[in-house]
């Protein structure tokens, strides 16, 4: 609204107007609550006169609302008839169990005959009046009588009756009469469950009173249990439903470990017991859709083990394993064939594929166990030994760390790499491929093969698996865009077994070269017919391979380890011409770069000899440079060539123990100079510093550290004439580096020159003339010190014109 009044008198306008709508409701509140009790009260008393009207209160007094109520009517309700019913029910055990001896015969069965009879009645009055709640809490009531009643009858008339025995006997009786009782008042949904739970133990407690042995008590469960089954898939209440369920996940549950644990003492006593555990179970999932993959996996785990226990009882301990892994293949290798319908009595044939699916599940979990089981010959075969115990080529082998294994690991490989191939999906197919090569690398470990049998299986293994990284095809028939998955993980394989066959291969010389041949052979195919990043790597292995039959051939020819060195440099010549053949291919770059990285282990040999460090340094240089000629290789292959002769003309020095600095500089100097001229033909508007400068300083800054240390006056005059020539190169072609480089040198050769007199000058001045020159010199300075500022600038811009 639109007011002319300031906005603190507005405000205040519009508090008052609230509070006095708020006084206003609230007597119109008071009136509402007087006209409803009047409706109320019109039939059972005299209309109560009017109240009057109270006043208007003032803003400031104006009610509070009442707080919302935090609990609801029904809710209060549920809660008094709870208390009731548990009160109720303290104060009848109480009675039964204290008070009860002070009455007679006719007083006790009176009593108890009167509460419990009206307790299960009065439910059916308070239905007819629709009082649920309230019945629901009586019943209760009425139910722990029936159970007091029968404890009553025990005490009075059958004391020598067996506890266990008449508890089973109460029970299936409380059972079937509240049973009964939640039937006809059907409103009520305490009865029903309560009598599920009676229903529990019957046949438990006979047995136990009966002395039933553990399967005589497992039977009587399952019985139970088959019960409560029935109750799931038939009844419809849920309640009944849910308490049933409970009670049959319990009971089933011991009867099947019950029955597992026979299977491994008495088979044929076991046998029996759970092939009706799985009996009930697939019941379960045929009827109950919810449930049915869990049962479906159980039952099949009792079907495996009832049938694997016979098979143990008749076969050795290193068969055992086999056997439960045969009975889980045949039940996975059923239910993965079987695609029929599942029909039910009552309805139409349906598909149940969780049955089948548990029972697939099943059978696949016991052949991953079994599968584990079988793995470590394999994990040995791959890792024992790493670490040497003999010498290499002594002829001895280090012992096996893993003995005495079953070799029926390697059946239980072959069963489950057999049932995952005839699957037709990409896992089962990479897990057969993966399984089958731990199966050959496993089988020196399972059976114990000899050495040369065993570097043989290692090898196969490792061409088996090179096969399918480079033709995967039929490992992937089925299988649409499959391959190339597979393929590596063909490759993966090959290449973790061939690394596994150097290692004991070490034992032996003939097996070094015979096993570094083969390798060499393999990954050489691959790289020729393989594709991807496969063929790079398994180059580089090849290269690898080489250089092994390289430094093994060294060692057996009893030569030196710098001269094994210098031979290595055979391998990074070789990859460089392997590089230049292969051109512009992916795989070249990662050949020339293993090779590159055998030539500086190579290198690292020669280091005690540096005779044969600086050859081997000039021969990798001339490497180096051949590389060079390729456009492609060319701005890295030339520095690494000029890098290389360097340090191999510095080590060369070294050896002939050459002190002179510039016999190190100027081999750095000249090609350096080289450069930059071409750099400047090619490329007029390159800077001098970068073209000159580092080749100058190379030889430059040395020299004149060394002039400066040097008694003689050879040095500094050879490099003052040097410097000079620099300075007036620089000044001829107006270039700023070696103008300023060799002027430096020369100012500085110069200074160390006059250095000897100026000091013995100085020395027979008077000591007040060198600050009185000092002062003049300020003076001159100061009087012309803007003539030397527009100097010092022309100077400047001459330089900043140079290159």
């Amino acid at each position: 609204m639109n007011t002319s009044l300031p906005p603190a008198e507005e405000l205040a306008l519009v508090d008052r107007e609230l509070a006095r709508l708020d006084a206003h409701r609230a007597q119109l509140l008071l009136r509402r609550d007087w006209l409803v009790r009047v409706l109320d009260a019109q039939r059972a008393a005299p209309v109560p006169p009017v109240p009057p009207v109270p006043p208007a209160l003032p803003a400031a007094a104006a009610p509070r609302p009442w707080p919302a109520p935090e609990a609801t009517p029904r809710s209060t309700q549920n809660v008094l008839l709870t208390l009731g019913g548990m009160l109720l029910t303290v104060a009848a055990l109480v009675f039964t169990l204290v008070s009860w001896g002070t009455m007679g015969i006719g007083g006790r069965s009176a009593v108890l005959a009167v509460v419990t009879s009206a307790a299960l009645f009065a439910p059916v009055v308070l239905l007819r009046r629709g009082l649920v709640s309230t019945a629901e809490s009586v019943a209760v009531l009425g139910l722990v009588l029936t159970v007091l009643d029968a404890y009553a009858l025990h005490r009075v008339a059958l004391p020598e009756t067996g506890g266990l025995g008449y508890t089973a006997a109460a029970s299936a009786i409380l059972a079937g009469a509240w049973a009964a009782y939640g039937s006809a008042l059907s409103r009520l949904r305490t009865p029903l469950p309560a009598a599920v739970v009676a229903a529990q133990l019957p046949l438990t407690l006979g047995v136990l009173a009966a002395d039933g042995a553990l399967t005589a008590f497992a039977w009587a469960a399952l019985g139970t249990a088959a019960l409560d089954v029935a109750a799931v898939v038939w009844v419809k209440a849920l309640p009944v439903r849910v308490t049933a369920g409970v009670g049959a996940a319990g009971l089933g549950g011991w009867a099947l470990l019950a029955g597992l644990g026979l299977s491994l003492t008495s088979p044929l006593e076991a046998l029996p017991l759970l092939l009706a555990c799985a009996a009930v179970l697939l019941f379960l999932a045929v009827r109950h859709a919810p449930s049915a993959l869990a049962s479906a996996v159980v039952a099949g785990l009792a079907g495996i083990a009832a049938a694997g226990g016979l098979l143990r009882a008749g076969v050795p301990e290193a068969w055992i394993v086999p056997a439960y892994a045969l009975c889980a293949l045949v039940l996975a290798g059923a239910t993965a064939w079987h695609r029929g319908p599942w029909a039910g009595p009552r309805t139409e044939p349906v598909k149940l594929p969780g049955l089948r699916d548990g029972l697939a599940w099943a059978g696949a979990g016991v052949l991953g166990l079994a599968t584990l089981w079988a793995l470590p010959p394999a994990v040995f075969g791959l890792l024992d030994p790493r670490v040497r115990s003999t010498e290499i080529w002594s002829g001895a082998h280090p012992e096996r760390t893993l003995t005495d294994y079953p070799a029926t690991a390697s059946l239980v490989l072959l069963m489950v790499t057999a049932a995952l191939v005839v699957v037709p999906r990409l896992w089962t197919r990479g897990a057969a491929l993966v399984l089958g090569w731990a199966l050959l690398v496993g089988l020196p470990v399972a059976f114990g093969l000899s050495y040369g049998a065993s570097l043989a299986v290692l090898l196969g293994a490792t061409a088996a698996a090179l096969v399918v990284a480079v033709r995967p095809a039929p490992v992937a028939r089925g299988l649409d865009g499959s391959a190339e998955v597979l393929a590596w993980l063909g490759f993966g394989c090959g290449l973790a077994s061939g690394l596994a066959a150097v290692a004991p291969a070490l034992d032996s010389r003939a097996a070094t070269f015979a096993v570094l041949g083969v390798l060499a052979a393999l990954f050489g195919a691959v790289a020729l017919l393989g594709g991807g990043v496969r063929r790079t790597v398994a180059a580089c292995a090849g290269v690898l391979a080489v250089a092994g039959l390289v430094g093994a051939g060294a060692a057996a020819g009893g030569l030196s380890e710098p001269v094994t060195g210098l031979l290595l440099l055979v391998v990074p010549a070789g990859t460089a011409g392997l590089g230049a053949w292969l051109r512009r291919r992916p795989e070249s770059v990662a050949v020339e770069a293993t090779g590159a990285a055998v030539g500086l282990f190579g290198l690292g040999l020669t280091l005690d000899r540096p005779a044969l460090l600086a050859l081997a340094l000039a021969l990798g240089g001339v490497v180096a440079a051949a590389t060079a000629v390729r456009p492609e290789r060319r701005p890295v292959a030339s520095w690494v060539a000029a890098v290389l002769f360097l340090l191999a003309t510095w080590v060369r020095l070294t050896v002939w123990e050459v002190t002179t600095p510039e016999a190190y500089t100027l081999p750095v100097t000249v090609p350096a100079l080289v450069v930059g001229v071409l750099r400047r033909r090619r490329d007029p508007e390159a800077s001098s510093w970068t073209a000159y400068g580092p080749g100058l300083a190379a030889t430059l800054v040395p020299s004149l550290f060394a002039a400066w240390a040097d008694p003689h006056g050879t040095r500094p005059l050879l490099l003052g004439l040097g410097s000079l020539a620099v300075t007036l190169l620089g000044a001829r072609f107006r270039l700023q580096a070696p103008l300023l480089l060799g002027g430096s040198v020369l100012a500085l050769v110069g200074l160390h020159e006059l250095a000897p007199y100026v000091v013995q000058a100085v020395g027979a001045l008077p000591r007040w003339l060198p600050p009185a020159l000092a002062g003049l010199l300020l003076l001159a300075v100061g009087a012309t010190y803007e003539q030397r500022l527009r100097d010092a600038r022309r100077l400047r811009e001459r330089l900043g014109r140079m290159r």
